[in-house]
């Protein structure tokens, strides 16, 4: 499929950049898609969480109350579960959610993720540019340029770009990566796909 370029005004430059089939125009497979996001998101997990139980609570183990004659229900020590304070049964432990999944199924995803922005026409791909120094504002005008200000936007870059990266750094509904750094989340939590000319032969080097 071909699709046209803009420069970073949102002007076409009048040369268009051919995206492969293969990547950008698959049989979507929305399996492969939600196993790759869980994966993501599952590695995010610190999994520290953690509460006591019984045996860690500090407290006396002596029995509370006689066994019979109270005519209440029998009670051990005040630690029990059944006590305010006392410990917690079955509760969470320290773990590690991380999973594995083989590359062929993460590199189907990713496919899947594309084909769908280019689908739905939210795929857009500029020159390659970059800035002199980190400006936020630059990055801004871009933005609005590409008619973006007000989505949350994806863009991709050939190789990495220091100036770029940290003109961006600091809007919330923004990222920059690089074409070895794209994920299937990344893809989809973004509204809007934005590729370098400069990346989108990396991009179908890695997924080919």
């Amino acid at each position: 499929m071909e699709v046209k370029v803009l420069d970073i005004n949102g002007k076409d430059t009048g040369r268009k950049v051919q995206l492969s089939d293969a990547v950008f125009a698959i049989e979507p497979n929305k399996h492969a898609l939600y196993l790759d996001v869980k994966q993501y998101l599952a590695n995010q997990r610190q999994g520290t969480h953690k509460s006591k139980e019984r045996g860690e609570i500090a407290g006396s183990t002596r029995k509370i109350k006689k066994q019979k004659g109270t005519g209440t229900a029998r009670a051990g020590s005040v630690k029990s579960p059944v006590f305010v304070g006392g410990g917690r049964v079955f509760g969470p432990k320290p773990r590690n959610y991380s999973f594995k999944l083989n590359k062929n199924l993460k590199r189907l995803a990713r496919k899947t993720a594309l084909t769908l922005k280019a689908q739905e026409s939210n795929l857009v791909v500029v020159e390659d540019f970059t800035f002199e120094t980190p400006n936020t504002k630059n990055f801004i005008n871009v933005l609005k340029a590409l008619g973006l200000d007000n989505k949350k936007s994806l863009f991709v870059l050939g190789n990495a770009n220091k100036n770029v990266y940290l003109s961006s750094r600091n809007l919330q509904s923004t990222s920059v990566v690089t074409s070895s750094e794209l994920n299937t989340y990344g893809v989809l939590n973004a509204k809007s796909l934005v590729l370098t000319e400069g990346s989108v032969s990396g991009i179908e080097a890695n997924l080919s």
